[in-house]
């Protein structure tokens, strides 16, 4: 059995050297729970941000793409039900003035009233989760307004603009990227529990007698979704809520989690949210947010399944999944990140042997071939074994040698980084050899 060499302090260093991710305002002196996403690391967000918007969007063809507001009328909000039940019981420590959830605390500290560090605690109060802010000029309750705590809203909000003018007809899906905010008691994990993060939904709007059909389709289909973008699968695995941890909109619900370093945690939830967000807007609106089927000339609120992931949770479990330390010689060790090629943040390294004789020169037109369709990396300082080290560490798949044969023969060297095998091929061949690659692309077994 070979020991996980995954480390959270392993995780943060490397993405702060190679640019992934910062902490936020560093130089003076940074902001908890708060980061900032480097030129690597803004990539592989956008990349894995593609990936989710391909697998939803584009494979399907009736699930549609929506980019609401953030800022929303504060009566979304009530009829929602985060102002009466987005919230969390909040404890202090009466020494430390540390503050800690409630429902995190183990039994035994719950019932003895002692903070984790064996000191007095508070009563517990409540603690709405939601970031408030004021529209307009005056600051009173009536400009009150909400920085979203989640997507979904702005998907409910916009179901009848959506079918009126996409034609879409039951079962069909809307899909969102977007910015969350929410007050966190505790923030924790680098970037796995943070005040500020994006999320990745999909509400997929069902009739009412095929709600636990598609529920499962989709529960299923999820599952895969992870495992097509080359995550172990070991370290994935369903976890059903109980009837006593159900959200007060949900009928059956479960969340996918993954093994962080820290442990097993939420990755995405999967939930029938059956009609309630639906009923609760048309209640709160006044507006009609019922659904005529044209064919049977049925009229009925559709019942919701939802798929909410967090884009940065999943920026965070791309990297945890895909760093590893590989002896490849007797005290030599290289740390390499097993990134899948379709999210890498660079797909190809151009990199001439030396940099005199004309190998520079041919590099550089190489790489810029290579532009228009790959993400690619120039680099022609230091020995070649140095330079492949430090693109298996950002997770680089492809690296191309120039070299002298190249000048004579126009064929480059590509070495795979997963294998670290090298194989000669032809310069008019790289692109679609590229392109081939990513295509069938399969992580080995580690």
């Amino acid at each position: 059995m070979t020991t996980d060499p995954r480390t959270m302090d392993k995780i943060v260093s490397l993405s702060k050297r190679r640019g992934f991710i910062y902490p936020s305002s560093e130089i003076y002196g940074g902001l908890a729970s708060a980061w900032d996403y480097g030129p690597l690391g803004v990539e592989l967000k956008n990349r894995v941000a593609r990936f989710w918007w391909r697998e939803m969007t584009q494979l399907h063809d009736n699930i549609v793409g929506l980019d609401a507001s953030i800022l929303m009328h504060p009566t979304v909000w009530k009829a929602s039900g985060h102002v009466d039940n987005f919230a969390d019981l909040m404890v202090e420590d009466t020494v430390t003035n540390e503050r800690y959830r409630w429902d995190h605390l183990t039994e035994e500290q719950r019932e003895a009233k002692t903070s984790p560090n064996g000191n007095p605690l508070s009563e517990p109060r409540v603690f709405n989760l939601m970031f408030s802010t004021h529209l307009g000029p005056v600051q009173d309750s009536s400009s009150t307004v909400y920085l979203r705590p989640e997507t979904a809203q702005g998907i409910y909000v916009n179901f009848k603009n959506v079918v009126q003018t996409s034609r879409v007809k039951i079962p069909f899906g809307i899909a969102q990227i977007g910015k969350a905010f929410r007050n966190e008691i505790v923030t924790k994990n680098f970037i796995f529990r943070t005040v500020e993060f994006e999320q990745m939904e999909m509400q997929y709007f069902v009739h009412p007698s095929e709600d636990e059909k598609w529920f499962s389709t989709w529960k299923a289909a999820r599952m895969e979704y992870y495992e097509s973008l080359g995550i172990r699968p070991e370290r994935l695995r369903f976890t059903e809520h109980g009837p006593d941890e159900l959200a007060h909109y949900a009928k059956t619900a479960y969340d996918i989690e993954y093994e962080f370093p820290f442990g097993w945690q939420e990755l995405e939830g999967i939930h029938n949210r059956t009609d309630y967000d639906l009923s609760r807007h048309g209640e709160f609106s006044g507006k009609d947010l019922t659904y005529l089927d044209d064919q049977s000339r049925e009229r009925f609120i559709p019942y919701i399944i939802e798929t909410s992931a967090g884009l940065t949770r999943s920026v965070l479990m791309v990297l945890c999944d895909a760093y590893d330390e590989e002896e490849v010689g007797e005290g030599d060790v290289r740390t390499v990140l097993h990134l899948h090629p379709r999210i890498a943040p660079v797909t190809v390294a151009v990199l001439p042997l030396v940099k005199k004789d004309g190998l520079a020169e041919r590099a550089r037109e190489i790489e810029r071939e290579l532009r228009d369709d790959y993400a690619t990396f120039y680099d022609q300082g230091g020995a070649i074994g140095r330079r492949y080290r430090r693109q298996d560490e950002i997770g680089t798949p492809y690296c191309v040698t120039i070299d002298y044969e190249t000048m004579e023969k126009d064929t480059v060297t590509i070495r795979y980084r997963d294998s670290m095998e090298q194989e000669r091929i032809a310069v008019a061949d790289l692109a679609n050899h590229v392109r081939s690659s990513i295509k069938s692309y399969k992580r080995a077994a580690l």
